[in-house]
């Protein structure tokens, strides 16, 4: 039976729908807007000292290092930082998965230590790509090695943090794993680590207490693809557009 838009109506005029829907909505938002403040400026850092002088004789030793992160299994990652912060046997204390106002941020923290590897050498190519010849005419014209960077290296990479952030975003937003890998299928406590790709899981699957509807599940993932696709679009149509290439 063809039930035509009823069930986006459901999904965005239930009272109990609607308000999970919203609520996972807003953490992924939270959830990307860490991942990117925190990323962006540890990942430049990283890569701006791995291409200075004062690391070059280890470069590969560090490289590497701060990759490795990113190859671990997201069950290993969260198994890990389960034996860190827990609260009887850990190094922290405090409950940070069992308070509502750092739950979040613990989780997206953890996924940003995992993942900080893939920035660092988006930006570590990109430095690698500028010419040695521009960088030391400014040297010879009296240019420090901090105006050096930021005002002839940052703006040839500049075009990369906007690469960063769609990747960024369109990774968050369907984010699932590392929250399911700390709070399972239950993204407590009240909620408040719930995303989208956990609540689309609950509602697809079921799970929680929660009946499994796989028809409004088909339509979860449906927003959420119509969410990610208009955003990237409008970044590449107002922004990735405008960008002018350099040669060298």
């Amino acid at each position: 039976e063809f039930v035509g838009l009823d069930n986006y109506v459901l999904l965005f005029t239930d009272p109990y729908q609607s308000e999970r829907f919203w609520n996972a909505l807003v953490n992924s938002v939270e959830f990307f807007g860490i991942h990117l403040l925190v990323e962006l400026p540890i990942g430049l850092l990283m890569a701006a000292l791995l291409t200075s002088d004062r690391v070059r004789r280890a470069t590969g030793v560090y490289r590497t290092l701060l990759f490795v992160p990113a190859t671990l299994s997201v069950v290993i990652v969260g198994f890990i930082w389960r034996l860190i912060i827990n609260p009887l046997w850990g190094l922290v204390s405090f409950p940070l998965l069992g308070n509502e106002a750092t739950a979040l941020p613990t989780i997206s923290l953890m996924s940003v230590w995992q993942w900080l590897g893939i920035p660092m050498i988006f930006l570590y190519t990109a430095l690698l790509a500028i010419p040695k010849d521009v960088v030391e005419a400014s040297r010879i014209d009296g240019a420090t090695g901090w105006q050096a960077f930021w005002r002839i290296k940052f703006p040839l990479i500049a075009p990369q943090f906007g690469l960063i952030a769609v990747l960024t975003y369109i990774w968050t937003f369907n984010g699932f794993d590392i929250v399911y890998a700390l709070n399972g299928s239950a993204p407590g406590p009240n909620y408040s680590t719930d995303i989208l790709g956990t609540f689309f899981y609950r509602t697809f699957f079921g799970s929680s207490g929660q009946v499994a509807n796989k028809d409004l599940g088909a339509t979860v993932a449906s927003v959420i693809f119509f969410i990610i696709v208009i955003v990237t679009a409008a970044y590449f149509w107002v922004v990735q557009r405008r960008l002018k290439t350099y040669e060298l």
